[in-house]
C-alpha cells in the first residue's frame, strides 16, 4: 500500500490509532484536527478482556498502555451530608487496564509517524474517480485516495459525506460535563452523588469534576465555552452536597467540555471512497466501550486494506462484516439513568448493584462478553 495516500479526520483516539497502523503499512498519511493541539484532558478510559489486550499487543502498544495505567479506583457513593451509601469498585469504572485518555492520545500520537494539520478542518469532500478531492479553512486543497472520519459523534466528515446530523445522531436525554477545577479536587478521594436527574463526581484519576444532568436538549454553539459554562451552573442550582463549591469554580475551570449524551445510528460505515470510524460510526457517549470500538476498529480497518492490497471496496466490506455486530453494544442502553437514576427509588436501586455481589458479578461478566464479542483477524500471519 506504499502508494496510497489517506486523509483522516480527528486526533483523539481513533485516528492517531489508524494513523498509525496504516503508516506502519506503507501508507501515506495526513490527520487533520480542529484543535490547535493535542488534547491532553479528559476521562480516563479503559480497555477490558482478551480481545483489547490483543489489539493493544499487535499494535505494539501494549508494554506502554500498561506502564502508564492509572489502576482502577474505587468510587464511593455518597448521601448530600457525604455519607457512604454504596462503593462502585475499581475494576467496574476502570475495566481491566485503566489509563488517562490524554496519555492515550498522546502516546498514539508518538507513534503514528505521519503528518498532522492541527487547527484546521475539512470544508468539501468531491469523490472524483482518481480519488477525493479536499478542501480545507486554512491549508491548500489535495487529493487523497481515501479518507477516514473518526472526528466523534459530531462527525464533519460523516456530515459531508452522508448528510446533515440530525439524519444519524439521536439524544438520550442527558448531558455531561467534565471540568478541571483544582489539584485539591483531583487529589481527593474519589466521591460521586446522585439527586433525581442530576450526578456530579470529584476526585480520582478520571477527571477533577464530573456532571451528567437530564435535560431537554440544549440548544449552544459548540465553540461557546462561556454559554455552556452557564447551562451547567442552571442546570446544578438548589443542589446539595459540595455542588455549590464546585459550580462557584465553574467559570474560571482550566479545561472545560460539555456534551450531549447521545447514540449515532447509520446503515452504512462507508460511502464511496469515505469511511467512518469510532464514535463517528458507532458511538455511545459515556458507553463505555468507545475506546475499546475505536482501536478495535482501527486495528480492523487498517488490516483489511492490507489483506486486500489498498481495495478500499473489499477493505471496507469486510471491516462492516466484522464491526457491525460487535458495535451493536454502542446501540444498547443509555448511560444517563444509570448515572444519573431520575427518581430517589431508582437512585436506591442503582445503589443496590454495587452493594450486591451476584448483581455484581452479573454486570461485570455481560460487560466482559461484549468487549470480547468479535473473532479477530491476525492480519500479520494473514490468518
Amino acid at each position: 500500500m506504499k502508494n496510497l495516500h489517506v486523509l483522516i479526520s480527528g486526533a483523539s483516539i481513533a485516528g492517531p490509532a489508524l494513523a498509525g497502523l496504516l503508516t506502519r503499512a506503507g501508507c501515506t498519511v495526513t490527520v487533520v484536527e480542529r484543535a490547535p493541539a493535542l488534547r491532553s484532558g479528559g476521562q480516563a478510559v479503559d480497555f477490558k478482556g482478551a480481545t483489547h489486550r490483543t489489539v493493544l499487543a499487535r499494535m505494539g502498544l501494549l508494554d506502554e498502555v500498561l506502564r502508564r495505567q492509572t489502576g482502577g479506583q474505587d468510587q464511593t457513593i455518597v448521601d448530600a451530608a457525604g455519607r457512604p451509601r454504596a462503593v462502585i469498585p475499581g475494576e467496574f469504572t476502570g475495566g481491566e487496564i485503566e489509563i488517562r485518555r490524554g496519555d492515550l492520545a498522546e502516546l498514539l500520537y508518538e507513534r503514528s509517524g505521519c503528518e498532522y494539520l492541527f487547527g484546521d478542518t475539512i470544508t468539501s469532500l468531491t469523490e472524483t474517480a482518481g480519488g477525493v478531492d479536499v478542501t480545507f479553512a486554512h491549508a491548500a486543497p489535495r487529493r487523497f485516495d481515501l479518507v477516514a472520519g473518526a472526528d466523534g459523534i459530531h462527525s464533519n466528515v460523516r456530515r459531508l459525506a452522508f448528510g446533515p446530523e440530525r439524519g444519524y445522531v439521536q439524544y438520550l436525554g442527558h448531558h455531561y460535563a467534565l471540568a478541571e477545577l483544582g489539584e485539591d479536587l483531583a487529589r481527593g478521594e474519589a466521591e460521586m452523588y446522585n439527586e433525581p436527574g442530576r450526578m456530579a463526581a470529584v476526585g480520582g484519576p478520571k477527571a477533577s469534576a464530573f456532571f451528567v444532568f437530564a435535560s431537554p436538549e440544549l440548544d449552544y454553539d459548540r465553540t461557546d465555552t462561556a454559554r455552556q459554562r452557564q447551562l451547567l451552573v442552571d442546570a446544578y442550582r438548589g443542589a446539595g452536597w459540595r455542588v455549590p463549591e464546585l459550580m462557584a469554580r465553574i467559570p474560571q475551570a482550566r479545561e472545560f467540555h460539555l456534551d450531549s449524551l447521545s447514540r449515532v445510528t447509520i446503515d452504512r460505515y462507508s460511502r464511496g471512497r469515505v469511511v467512518l470510524l469510532g464514535d463517528a460510526a458507532y458511538g455511545n457517549t459515556l458507553g463505555g466501550f468507545g475506546t475499546g470500538l475505536a482501536v478495535v476498529g482501527a486495528y480492523v480497518l487498517a488490516g483489511e486494506l492490507l489483506a486486500a492490497d489498498g481495495d478500499h471496496r473489499i477493505a471496507f466490506a469486510r471491516y462492516e462484516e466484522l464491526m457491525r455486530d460487535y458495535a451493536k453494544v454502542s446501540q444498547r442502553g443509555s448511560a444517563g439513568p444509570f448515572l444519573a437514576p431520575p427518581s430517589p427509588l431508582r437512585i436506591k436501586l442503582r445503589d443496590w448493584t454495587f452493594k450486591s455481589r451476584f448483581l455484581l458479578g452479573l454486570l461485570l461478566k455481560a460487560t466482559d462478553g461484549f468487549a470480547t464479542g468479535i473473532e479477530l483477524p491476525d492480519y500479520a500471519s494473514g490468518s
